[in-house]
C-alpha cells in the first residue's frame, strides 16, 4: 500500500436531462442516471447503486486483506447488498445498508476463526467507516468439509 493520504478523482459530464458519463484516468467509464424510484430510465448505474456497490466492494477488498494477512484464506464470497432510502429528519437518505456475505472457507478452518475474519473486514472497511448511515454485515460462512463438500452455517 502507498503511503496515505490518497487522493481519487472521479469527472462526470452531462447535458440538462438524460444521461451522463462518470470517469477516472484509466478506468472504464459508466452510464449514469437517475432509478427508475426517482422518474430515472432504470437502466444505468445510479448514484444510489454505486454507493451500494462502494460498500460491498470495500468489504471484498478489505476481507481479501485481512483474511491474507491471517494467513486464513477464503474459497470464493458472493455479496448480496441492500439499502433503504427514506425520509430521516427531514431529508431522503440512505436509513440503513445491509451486506450479506456467503463466504466459503476451506475445510480445518474454524467458524471462530472465519468469522473473526469476517468482522475484522466489517470493522476496517473504508467505505462503511466513511458513511454516516448504518451499515450492517449479516453474513453466511460456509466451511468445505472436503475438497468437494461444504457446510453452511
Amino acid at each position: 500500500m502507498l503511503p496515505l493520504p490518497h487522493q481519487y478523482t472521479v469527472s462526470l459530464a452531462a447535458v440538462a436531462s438524460g444521461y451522463a458519463a462518470v470517469s477516472s484516468p484509466g478506468l472504464p467509464p459508466l452510464r449514469l442516471a437517475a432509478p427508475a424510484d426517482f422518474d430515472g430510465p432504470g437502466d444505468a448505474w445510479s448514484p444510489e447503486h454505486l454507493l451500494l456497490a462502494a460498500v460491498q466492494g470495500c468489504f471484498l477488498l478489505t476481507l481479501r486483506a485481512v483474511a491474507a494477512a491471517s494467513k486464513h484464506p477464503f474459497l470464493s464470497i458472493t455479496v448480496d447488498t441492500s439499502g433503504t432510502a427514506d425520509r430521516n429528519y427531514g431529508r431522503t437518505r440512505f436509513t440503513e445498508i445491509v451486506v450479506c456475505p456467503m463466504v466459503t472457507f476451506p475445510a480445518g478452518t474454524s467458524r471462530e476463526t472465519a468469522r473473526g475474519i469476517i468482522e475484522k473486514a466489517e470493522q476496517n472497511c473504508l467505505i462503511s467507516a466513511s458513511l454516516s448511515t448504518p451499515v450492517r454485515i449479516d453474513a453466511r460462512i460456509v466451511v468445505e468439509q472436503h475438497a468437494s463438500e461444504a457446510v453452511a452455517s
